[in-house]
C-alpha cells in the first residue's frame, strides 16, 4: 500500500475517503483493506480511475464495484468538499484578500467563492439526499418510482454549473486580482482552488459515468428479477402482515 501512495500522492485522499487510516506498515493493499472492511475490487478501481480517468475502460470497471462500497466513498468525498475543503480555503481566502479598504474586486472575489461553494454544498445534498436513496432502493431489490434517467439530466447538469462557477472565480483572481502585499498568499489559495478543481472534476466525471454505469447496470438487474415498485412492495407487504394477524 506504501508503493501506491508513493507511486501517486491523490491516493491520499482516496484512502481517507475509504475510511483506511496512515500507519499500515508493509500490508499488501489486500490486507489493508481487509483490516478496514474495504472491498479491495472497489478500492482498486476507484484509484485505476482516479490516475487516468480520460483512459477508464467503465464497462469492465463497473463490474469490478461493489455499489454499497462506492457510496460510502462518494458519501465521504461529499463530507471532505463540504465540511474540510472548501471551508479551509474560505479561511485562506480571507487572509489573503483586504476586505477593510472596500476593494470592490476582493468583495467579489468573497461573493463569487460563497455562491460557488453553496452550489457544491446543493448539489452535493442533491446526491446524498435523492441519488444515494434512489441506489439503495435498487439495492433492496425494488424499482424506485422514477428511473436514473429522469434525474440524470439535472445530476450532469449540476456537475457542468459547478465547473464553470470556479472557472469563472479563477479568472476573476488571475486577471484583475491587484498584486499586493498579500500576493505569495493569494497564490497559495489559487494553488488551493486549482488542485480542488482536478480533484472534483475526476469526483464528477467518476459520477457521470462510472457510477452511471453502476446504477444503470442495477436499475437493469432489479427490473430483470421482476423488482417491483416501492409503493407496489410495500403493499404486498401490508397485506401479507394484515393476513397473517
Amino acid at each position: 500500500m506504501s508503493d501506491v501512495i508513493s507511486d501517486d500522492y491523490r491516493i491520499l485522499q482516496i484512502i481517507g475517503r475509504f475510511g483506511i487510516k496512515l500507519g499500515f506498515g508493509d500490508q499488501t493493499v489486500d490486507s489493508t483493506c481487509a483490516s478496514a472492511g474495504v472491498d479491495v475490487g472497489t478500492f482498486l478501481t476507484v484509484v485505476n480511475y482516479v490516475k487516468d480517468p480520460a483512459h477508464a475502460r467503465i464497462g469492465e470497471m463497473a463490474e469490478q464495484v461493489d455499489v454499497p462500497a462506492l457510496i460510502a466513498y462518494l458519501k465521504n468525498s461529499h463530507s471532505y468538499f463540504v465540511d474540510f475543503r472548501l471551508p479551509g480555503i474560505r479561511r485562506k481566502l480571507l487572509e489573503a484578500i483586504d476586505l477593510s479598504s472596500g476593494n470592490r474586486i476582493s468583495m467579489l472575489v468573497l461573493r463569487f467563492y460563497d455562491e460557488y461553494a453553496q452550489e457544491v454544498e446543493r448539489h452535493m445534498m442533491f446526491e446524498n439526499n435523492r441519488v444515494h436513496p434512489y441506489v439503495e432502493t435498487l439495492l433492496q431489490g425494488h424499482l424506485p418510482t422514477e428511473t436514473f434517467a429522469d434525474i440524470e439530466e439535472q445530476y450532469d447538469e449540476q456537475h457542468a454549473n459547478i465547473e464553470k462557477s470556479l472557472g469563472e472565480l479563477k479568472n476573476i483572481i488571475v486577471k484583475y486580482y491587484p498584486s499586493d502585499s498579500s500576493a505569495q498568499l493569494m497564490g497559495e489559495v489559487l494553488m488551493d482552488i486549482f488542485m480542488t478543481d482536478e480533484d472534483l472534476h475526476t469526483h464528477c466525471h467518476m459520477e457521470d459515468t462510472l457510477f452511471a454505469e453502476c446504477i444503470r447496470r442495477l436499475e437493469h438487474d432489479v427490473k430483470q428479477k421482476g423488482g417491483l415498485p416501492v409503493e407496489d412492495s410495500s403493499d404486498e407487504q401490508d397485506e401479507s402482515s394484515a393476513g397473517g394477524l
